[in-house]
C-alpha cells in the first residue's frame, strides 16, 4: 500500500442531521445588512456544514431553488423553524424576504436558467462580493430597475463570465461559499467590472427614489410608477414586446442608455401638473437627495436677511434634517429598501 493509500481516509455519513442537531443547529450566523433571505439560509447551511441542496431537506423541502421561493413566500411554520434553530427573532428573519412591498412587481421572476438576453433571478456586484468579509446576496439585487450598483459605480452582473449560467447556489452540491459559482466553481469576484455611463446611473437612482418616496408617503402614485418603470422598454424602443422584469442586466442597461438620452415624458405623460413637476425636478436633479441638496442651496442663498443672534439655531443643518425626514418616511414603508 503506497504513502498516499495510507494517508487516504473516507467520510461517511451516518446519522440524520435532524437526528444529531434536533434541539438547536450547532452554528447561527447573524444576517448582514439588506441580506437576502436565501443568502443567509446559505451561510447558515455552509457554516453547520451542509450543502445548500442539502439544506433543503432539513427544513422539508425537495424542490429546485427552495431558497429562492422562501424569499417570496416564508411559510409560519418554517419562520419559526429558523428562529428556533437560530435564536433569531422571526421578525428579523422575516425581513430579510422579499414578499409584499410597493417594489415587488419589479422583482426578477425565478428562473433557474435563461437564454443570454431573458433575465435571470439574481443579479450581483463583484467588488460588493469581494468587499464582504463574508460574501453575500443583497435584496436590491432582485429588482428588475437595479442595473448597478451605488457603492461602487460598476455594473451589476446576473450571470457567471466564465459559464453564463446564472446564479445557483440553490443548487450547490459542495461546501464551498456562495460566491463560487455552482456550476463551473468560477470565483464571481473575479469577474470584469462592467462599465455604465453616469447617465444611467442618475436615472436609475432617480427611478429609485421616485418609487421609494411615493412609496413611504402611501401615495397611490407608487403603483402607478411602478407600471411605468415596467413598461419601460416600450418607451426607450427596446424589446418593446417584454416588460423590464424579462430582460436580462445587460439589455436592461441599453434600455436606460436610451432613456436617459431621453426627456422624462415616459414618467410624468397624463399627470397631473404637481405630480408630474415632482418627479421631473427628481430625474433632472439625479435623484432625491440630489434635489434636497439643491434645495437646500437654493435656500441659503435666497433666504431673507439673518435673524438676530438669539434667534439662530447654532449648528443647524438643513440637509441632515430633510435627510432625517426622508428616512423617517422610508423607514414606515417597512418592506423593499435600498441600502
Amino acid at each position: 500500500m503506497g504513502d498516499a493509500a495510507r494517508s487516504a481516509f473516507a467520510v461517511e455519513i451516518r446519522e440524520r442531521y435532524l437526528d444529531i442537531a434536533r434541539d438547536r443547529w450547532p452554528v447561527s450566523v447573524d444576517p448582514l445588512p439588506d441580506e437576502l433571505l436565501s443568502s443567509w439560509l446559505h451561510r447558515l447551511a455552509l457554516a453547520n456544514g451542509i450543502v445548500p441542496r442539502s439544506f433543503a431537506g432539513a427544513l422539508g423541502f425537495d424542490e429546485r431553488m427552495w431558497s429562492p421561493r422562501l424569499d417570496l413566500c416564508l411559510p409560519r411554520h418554517v419562520a419559526k423553524l429558523l428562529a428556533d434553530q437560530t435564536g433569531l427573532a422571526i421578525e428579523d428573519i422575516s425581513g430579510m424576504t422579499t414578499s409584499g412591498g410597493a417594489m415587488a412587481p419589479l422583482l426578477l421572476p425565478l428562473r433557474d436558467s435563461a437564454h443570454r438576453n431573458r433575465s435571470t433571478w439574481m443579479q450581483y456586484c463583484p467588488q460588493c462580493l469581494a468587499a464582504d468579509d463574508a460574501p453575500y446576496f443583497r435584496r436590491q439585487w432582485r429588482l428588475a430597475s437595479r442595473v448597478s450598483c451605488f457603492a461602487h459605480g460598476c455594473g451589476l452582473r446576473d450571470r457567471c463570465p466564465a459559464c453564463h449560467a446564472g446564479i445557483a447556489t440553490f443548487d450547490q452540491g459542495e461546501l464551498v461559499p456562495q460566491h463560487f459559482c455552482a456550476r463551473c466553481g468560477f470565483d464571481l469576484r473575479a469577474a470584469p467590472k462592467a462599465s455604465i455611463k453616469a447617465a444611467v446611473r442618475r436615472l436609475e437612482r432617480a427611478i429609485a427614489d421616485i418609487c421609494r418616496v411615493e412609496a413611504a408617503k402611501g401615495s397611490a402614485k407608487t403603483s402607478d410608477a411602478v407600471s411605468r418603470v415596467l413598461r419601460t422598454p416600450v418607451a426607450a424602443d427596446v424589446r418593446s414586446g417584454r416588460t423590464l422584469t424579462n430582460l436580462s442586466t445587460a439589455a436592461r442597461i441599453r434600455c436606460f442608455e436610451a432613456l436617459a438620452a431621453k426627456p422624462p415624458e415616459w414618467l410624468v405623460k397624463d399627470m397631473d401638473t404637481a405630480d408630474a413637476y415632482r418627479r421631473w425636478m427628481i430625474v433632472a436633479a439625479g435623484g432625491h437627495e440630489a434635489l434636497i441638496s439643491r434645495f437646500v442651496e437654493f435656500l441659503e442663498k435666497h433666504q431673507g436677511s439673518p435673524r438676530p443672534k438669539r434667534f439662530q439655531v447654532v449648528g443647524a443643518d438643513r440637509r441632515a434634517l430633510f435627510r432625517a425626514y426622508l428616512k423617517i418616511m422610508v423607514a414606515r414603508d417597512g418592506r423593499i429598501r435600498t441600502a
